[in-house]
């Protein structure tokens, strides 16, 4: 299962320039709603901030991957955020998220939605992609890189 299967162009905001974990998720959830127009902006976002009142979804290292079901979506959806100054975000290892991947699913993709979690996640915890994530001068860019590894 591909990453790039669910992510697009505008699906990346090189400059999530934000102060709070909140402001984050609000501003990818307002990308969620421009990329996918029958999705409302404020249902995305409170399936946000409910999967982060169960824990956050910060795993350390300057990640995050929030992550939630929408019944109206008809495909999954990546959106990458990347913060060169880093977010508060309340992660396990308590260090500002730099990298941001926000997966969301429609509720019947379960099976899907875990394989690209795992994936991801795993793939996140390789220092030398964050790093070259980071480095990616653009969004395009930072999809070239996304796809050099996406196997």
């Amino acid at each position: 299962m591909k990453i790039l299967n669910f992510l697009c162009s505008r699906c990346i905001i090189p400059d999530l320039n934000t102060k709070s974990k909140e402001e984050a998720l609000a501003r990818l959830a307002k990308r969620v709603a421009e990329i996918e127009p029958a999705l409302n902006q404020d249902a995305v976002l409170s399936v946000l901030k409910g999967r982060e009142q169960l824990g956050s979804t910060g795993i350390g290292g300057g990640v995050a991957i929030p992550h939630g079901k929408l019944p109206e979506m008809s495909r999954m959806l990546i959106v990458i955020g990347r913060s060169p100054s880093g977010i508060p975000f309340d992660a396990m290892d308590n260090s500002p998220v730099h990298i941001i991947f926000l997966l969301l699913a429609p509720n019947n993709f379960a099976t899907s939605y875990l394989k690209i979690l795992a994936k991801v996640s795993r793939l996140l915890k390789i220092r030398k992609l964050q790093k070259r994530i980071m480095e990616a001068p653009d969004a395009h860019s930072i999809q070239k890189v996304i796809e050099e590894i996406d196997d």
